[in-house]
């Protein structure tokens, strides 16, 4: 089941899921090399055990706070390497992309956001607090999210307002098919 999740992010990053591809991308992609650690960090057992301290110093090279425990889906892509902030209770879809500069968080100990499938968050955006980001929704640069942002729409500024649901999800590429 790990393996399904490191190719789905392998696949967001190149768009196929050949050994070539996996060694070139690991390689030279900040992003996936973090994603490849914390999904093995996030397993059961001796490959956790193993894996942890490697997802750690990833985790403090490049400058992303995502924890293992996090609940994230197939397809995870983090732009430019970071650097991220997530909270651990943070909740992530399918084939979401994460851009640089990104903080979801939560004041005084509540849940934080529960964002959806095929979703793009823009670069240098706040997301405060236990708001549901729906669907195909698109995040844009800057946005700093406090409210519930519906399926479909495209939302940006300080405070995030829904301009649009002509994009519906449009920015997210290479979406991986979830395997039933």
């Amino acid at each position: 089941m790990i393996t399904q999740y490191i190719l789905s992010d392998l696949y967001r990053y190149c768009g196929n899921t050949t050994l070539k591809s996996f060694i070139k991308t690991y390689l030279f992609n900040r992003g996936f090399n973090f994603s490849v650690w914390m999904r093995l960090a996030s397993t059961r057992g001796l490959v956790a055990k193993l894996a942890y301290p490697i997802f750690y110093y990833k985790k403090k090279k490049y400058g992303i706070d995502i924890h293992c425990t996090t609940q994230i889906g197939y397809g995870l892509f983090i732009g430019h390497g970071g650097p991220l902030v997530v909270n651990p209770t943070t909740i992530i879809g399918n084939n979401v992309n994460l851009s640089q500069f990104t903080t979801i968080g939560a004041n005084g100990g509540r849940q934080a956001a529960v964002i959806g499938d095929n979703v793009y968050i823009g670069p240098n955006v706040c997301i405060i607090d236990h708001v549901t980001i729906g669907d195909n929704a698109t995040i844009g640069a800057g946005s700093v999210v406090t409210k519930d942002i519906p399926e479909n729409a495209t939302a940006v500024g300080n405070y995030a307002k829904v301009i649009n649901y002509n994009n519906v999800g449009g920015s997210v590429n290479r979406r991986w098919s979830i395997p039933q």
